[in-house]
């Protein structure tokens, strides 16, 4: 347990790290240097990933075998949940989760059984691990805590291996703490058979906790902002509906560039009454937040719109309105198509490119709109409607620029390229597994963009059916 500041401790068996000790245990022969002596190469690699556990595990490689016998890493969970800090400096107890653990040179599964990365652990008051994260000192000790040995032999079930861990004949537990704040710490054991941690040693371990701790920081505000990012994207996806009467759906999205996730495109089927379904795929400029923020507010207009049931004309130009007074959705192109199987029509308003259409014959090519329309946002007008009128079941392709723009080609080469692709796709052989509507969809958006191209992708096919006299 803690001891009185100032005072040389009492408790056999126990020393803290804040107290005086023999100066013949304080120096090495030849202080060791805290990146590349006494650490293995995987301290270099710190930080070099946003990722958690990632870090976790290259801290953990770094300490083992070759400074320490076992090392783990703990992450406050109040901290990696983003939650309010405690109530009061020194809580009853701290809750934290285990991020990594290496057991010599052993592979983590090895001691997952009794030691399972990600489980969830309550250290109370008292322990070297809370003074550790109150204090904001490391705590150094000749043998691992009551606590500690008690949780660990509960949970062995009989394991003799914790017997073994539990040999220790020195303990260090150092704080990770980023912007003065605690948020876990790392701890490491020395066997008995191996020299104690030193006072260097213990400066080294704090040196790489303080870039780690770094890396931690980094890894969760990246994980943070990629949750928002994917949180926006799927709110940009259609929903649960993918069949109604007379139509078959497929779409699927492929953002622009490594790591992007996040952009302008968006797409949506809509149910409407008399088992009609609409269907939409919208494009904004740009890759970015701002560019999906304005899809989503256009994308919610489009289904309260929709949910009015007016004509397919009139909804594309209340959206052009809306779209001019709300940021980042001026240019903005959509395709918006209104299937009714039972009159075997389908209806479609384009504001920038024109949709393809995959007929009877098996060919594919571009719709020529009666009004092409403007981009969104202009205040232009002008929109049309265009009727269809399908005997035969059809496939309707709606897609994004970034199916056929090139920044070296024609758009029209774009979309001719598009449609020989959508009717190289569909001809599968039967019973094949690309010969499905989702696996058509798949192959067209993973196809080789052209010279310069390097927009965000997404794309809808709707298998339209009609309906039988």
């Amino acid at each position: 347990m803690s001891q009185p500041r100032g005072r040389p401790p009492t408790r056999k068996g126990t020393t803290l790290r804040n107290e005086p000790r023999s100066s013949a245990d304080d120096t090495p022969a030849v202080l060791p240097s805290p990146r590349r002596s006494a650490f293995s190469p995987a301290a270099d690699v710190i930080g070099s990933e946003l990722d958690l556990r990632l870090t976790g595990s290259h801290v953990v490689h770094a300490l083992t075998p070759g400074f320490c016998d076992a090392a783990s890493v703990y992450l406050l969970e109040r901290w990696r949940r983003e939650e309010s800090a405690y109530a009061v400096a020194d809580p009853p107890q701290r809750e934290a989760r285990r991020l990594a653990v290496r057991v010599g040179a052993d592979a983590p599964e090895t001691w997952e059984g009794v030691l399972p990365v990600g489980e969830v652990i309550v250290f109370p008051r008292g322990t070297p691990y809370a003074r550790a994260l109150t204090d904001g000192h490391a705590q150094l000790l000749d043998t691992v805590d009551a606590h500690t040995t008690e949780r660990l032999k509960a949970s062995a079930d009989g394991d003799e291996r914790i017997d073994r861990l539990l040999q220790v004949g020195s303990f260090l537990v150092v704080p990770l703490r980023s912007r003065n704040d605690a948020i876990g710490f790392v701890a490491c054991t020395r066997g008995p058979d191996r020299g104690p941690f030193t006072t260097a040693d213990v400066a080294a371990v704090e040196s790489l906790a303080a870039r780690a701790a770094v890396a931690l920081d980094n890894a969760r505000r990246y994980e943070r902002e990629r949750r928002t990012a994917l949180a926006i994207r799927n709110s940009l996806l259609p929903g649960a509906v993918r069949e109604v009467e007379g139509c078959r759906i497929a779409h699927g999205s492929l953002p622009a560039g490594q790591g992007t996730v996040i952009g302008g495109d968006w797409s949506d089927v809509l149910r409407r009454p008399g088992d009609r379904v609409s269907l939409i795929v919208g494009d904004a400029m740009g890759h970015g937040p701002e560019s999906a923020v304005a899809m989503i507010q256009l994308r919610t207009a489009v289904r309260t719109l929709a949910g009015l049931d007016i004509p397919a004309v009139e909804l594309i130009r209340r959206l052009d309105d809306l779209a001019s007074e709300t940021p980042g959705a001026s240019f903005a192109t959509c395709i918006y198509a209104e299937w009714d199987a039972r009159l075997r029509t389908c209806t479609l308003v384009g504001a920038g490119h024109p949709p393809l259409l995959r007929g009877a014959d098996g060919r594919t090519a571009p719709v020529p709109l009666v009004g092409a329309g403007l981009p969104l946002g202009l205040g232009a007008g002008g929109y049309e409607p265009t009727v269809l009128e399908l005997a035969e079941p059809s496939v309707l392709v709606l897609y994004s620029d970034g199916l056929v723009e090139s920044r070296d080609d024609d758009i029209d080469h774009g979309i001719a390229r598009l449609a020989g692709a959508v009717d190289e796709a569909a001809l599968a052989p039967p019973g094949a597994v690309d010969d499905t509507l989702s696996a058509v969809c798949r192959k067209l958006l993973h196809a080789p963009a052209g010279p310069g191209g390097g927009d965000d992708r997404t794309l809808l096919l709707a298998e339209l059916t009609p309906a039988k006299d």
